[in-house]
């Protein structure tokens, strides 16, 4: 074995419930060496680094780290052998401090026993230190910490426990740009100084932009590694590893115009300290872009519309009638449905069947006279998982063990189901697969075509340019500008959200 290779997992395969979800893949990680590992949702991803962590055991395959074949029974047992892996969900005790977060499990105490915190945190500040991080006090609890403060918090727990293979799932999914730029930063650090680090992500121009390595996996098979440092991978080559195909076209052609009748109207929206005279209106069949960097108020306007936040001044008019809106209940009476950013946290009750989710806002649907209906559940469950095309095809399935798209899916079904008039989507493909998010963007697109009027709220400007067919950009609580789908660029989009312009 290449006296660089840190890391050696061979022929590895996993069987749940008879279901083989990872055949016969091999993957190598070299010293020094930042290897993205890619794939849609349900390509086996999570599974392989659960495997590498000790969560899993695999049926066939072996590890060896340096060398060394691994025999990984529990969690520790990887972290003992050198494997750190920063999950999206982090691994933190909210109520301790930085230093106790660091030192848990190896606490330092005073000769006569007692718990040594200020031996810890001096240590703790020192080690940070030598890491580069930029880090406040570490006897800060980590429940007052950023989540971008938080992640470093684990990256150095990690390194503390001396993990020399870093595993990163989706690292910036919750972080802003200037907070992802910093972990790329601190990413290019470790790397010289020999870390390994394995980096998961959906956002394949950042996988280009920070990787030597690539390798795809596809409904659990190993399908190429591609070396990104001797030539410059395109992103469509990506795409068609990954989908087993080439998207010739990403977005969906608009084949229809919005009309002129305008369902909603708001008109001088104030919310002291979140956001203030907010004024435009929507369209029946257009879907109308709200975006704007993180902070400019964006999710709080459109929380108010759906009833979730009072606001202070103004109205919200609903074909041509002022309404008012005390709960999220009153909005669905007047047809306005809400998807929310936080999917896992607003949007499902992950412990509960994709089916009863989807059921949770049109009982009277499968019910008759107050009495439920099996026949009716599996009814409307059997149209919308085809409609949707939600995989795997199983409504008493648990939510949580749906992929991030298939979630997503289904908690449009539920909303749609609802026959809405304005439909509000909160960043709607955050963390989804690119095969899914071209299978949402041809579903919004159907639904506008339809008549159904949707409000957008994206941080991402490719999907706001691909889809809108208005833009409205706002900036520190302000709506800045609005653009037609004519005049959009990313460069006006960036300058309006960084209060430039207007």
């Amino acid at each position: 074995m290449e006296q660089n290779v840190l890391l050696s997992m061979s022929h590895i395969t996993k069987i749940f419930t008879g279901n083989r979800v990872l055949q016969d893949v091999s993957f190598t990680l070299e010293a020094g060496t930042i290897h993205a590992l890619i794939g849609e949702n349900g390509a086996g991803k999570s599974t392989l680094m659960k495997i590498l962590g000790g969560v899993y055991f695999q049926e066939e395959g072996e590890i060896c780290i340096e060398g060394r074949r691994q025999q990984f029974t529990k969690a520790k047992d990887a972290l003992t052998a050198g494997v750190g892996i920063i999950y999206q969900e982090f691994n933190l005790v909210p109520t301790l401090s930085i230093a106790e977060n660091i030192y848990l499990g190896k606490e330092l105490h005073t000769s006569r026993g007692v718990l040594n915190r200020k031996q810890m945190v001096k240590a703790a500040n020192e080690f940070m230190e030598q890491l580069g991080f930029e880090m406040v006090d570490c006897s800060r609890s980590v429940s007052a910490l950023s989540v971008a403060q938080q992640q470093m918090v684990e990256i150095a727990k990690a390194l503390f426990n001396r993990s020399r293979i870093l595993v990163l799932d989706e690292p910036t999914a919750v972080l802003t740009e200037k907070e992802s730029r910093k972990l790329f930063t601190m990413i290019h650090r470790l790397k010289e100084q020999g870390v390994g680090i394995i980096y998961i992500s959906h956002r394949l121009e950042e996988v280009l932009e920070l990787s030597d390595k690539i390798t795809v996996l596809r409904d659990g098979k190993y399908i190429e590694t591609l070396d990104n440092g001797r030539h410059q991978v395109e992103k469509e080559e990506l795409v068609r590893l990954m989908v087993g195909r080439s998207l010739e076209q990403y977005y969906p052609d608009k084949s229809y115009t919005p009309e002129e009748k305008e369902i909603l109207r708001v008109s001088g929206l104030t919310k002291k300290g979140m956001y203030r005279n907010i004024s435009f209106g929507l369209r029946k069949g257009e879907i109308l872009g709200i975006t704007g960097l993180v902070g400019a108020g964006r999710t709080e306007v459109v929380k108010t519309i759906f009833g979730a936040i009072c606001q202070d001044e103004g109205t919200i008019w609903m074909d041509g009638k002022e309404i008012r809106l005390s709960s999220p209940v009153d909005a669905m009476k007047k047809g306005i449905a809400f998807i929310p950013e936080n999917r896992k946290e607003e949007g499902l009750l992950l412990d509960r069947s994709i089916g009863d989710n989807m059921i949770l806002a049109n009982e009277k649907k499968v019910s008759r006279q107050g009495i439920f209906r099996r026949k009716l559940k599996h009814t409307f469950l059997d149209n919308y998982f085809g409609q949707l095309d939600i995989r795997p095809a199983e409504p008493d399935k648990t939510a949580r063990n749906f992929s991030g798209g298939n979630q997503q899916k289904a908690i449009i079904a539920k909303w749609i189901a609802t026959n809405p008039e304005v439909l509000i989507v909160d960043e709607p493909t955050r963390g989804i697969d690119i095969g899914a998010k071209a299978e949402i963007y041809r579903l919004m697109d159907m639904l506008a075509g339809k008549g159904l009027s949707i409000i957008m709220v994206s941080s991402e400007m490719p999907e706001i340019i691909g889809m809108c067919d208005r833009v409205l950009v706002m900036c520190e609580g302000e709506l800045k500008k609005e653009f037609t789908r004519e005049e959009l660029t990313q460069e006006k989009i960036m300058r309006a959200s960084s209060g430039l312009d207007g």
